[in-house]
């Protein structure tokens, strides 16, 4: 813990970094226990840091609701927040629960500043707080997961990257193509037995089948 930080009422770490300054602004400052208690966990209890931004980001919702005045039911955060950010939702969908929340007197674009990335959570947990996690303790499918999901993000922004550029080509006349879908596969292939997987199969399964069950592990 740096110079500048120091401890607040409820024994939280006070810092100048984002998620710090979005703490201090909701007055959240447990939370940072809550966040430090998930990302170290234990074995199979541990919480991924994208699973931790969606925890603080939900929370900074969740208080700009409370602040409003804005009526709420158990599990209408979680809901509002997906409508809000979830790449599979519509644009009509997201613009009515902006409209919405925005009736009820939720500073929406105020509040969204305060969102964070999975990148921000780690830098405040290791350069803020000073902890760290011991990875080589996880759980083997623990661990298989959280990269699938990073494979996911990545290949889903490349979809997206790529739509983007071919409707823009499409509209200016540079490129003739009707309707079209973009496909981004990623596929490994074992140099062992010549088997092909998709990389999602291959992590599902623990491993090639041409390999041991003990190597797997």
């Amino acid at each position: 813990m740096t110079g500048d930080e120091s401890s607040g009422e409820s024994g939280g770490a006070r810092c100048d970094c984002k998620v710090g300054r979005g703490l201090d602004e909701y007055d959240l400052p447990s939370l940072n226990e809550e966040l430090v208690r998930r990302w170290q966990g234990d074995g199979n209890d541990r919480t991924s840091l994208r699973e931790l931004a969606t925890v603080y980001n939900q929370r900074i919702l969740a208080a700009a609701l409370d602040r409003a005045g804005a009526s709420r039911l158990d599990g209408e955060v979680a809901n509002f927040y997906r409508l809000l950010t979830d790449d599979d939702v519509s644009t009509g969908i997201k613009t009515q629960t902006r409209r919405q929340l925005e009736s009820e007197g939720v500073p929406l674009e105020d509040v969204e500043t305060q969102f964070v990335s999975h990148q921000t959570i780690h830098t405040h947990l290791t350069d803020c707080l000073d902890v760290t996690r011991d990875d080589t303790r996880a759980d083997p499918a623990e661990r298989r997961r959280a990269d699938r999901d990073r494979i996911r993000a990545l290949q889903h922004r490349t979809e997206v990257v790529t739509t983007d550029a071919l409707e823009r080509l499409r509209g200016a006349d540079a490129l003739e193509i009707g309707d079209f879908d973009v496909l981004v596969d990623v596929s490994v292939l074992c140099a062992d037995c010549s088997r092909q997987y998709d990389v999602g199969e291959l992590l599902a399964e623990g491993g090639c089948s041409c390999q041991s069950s003990s190597a797997r592990e």
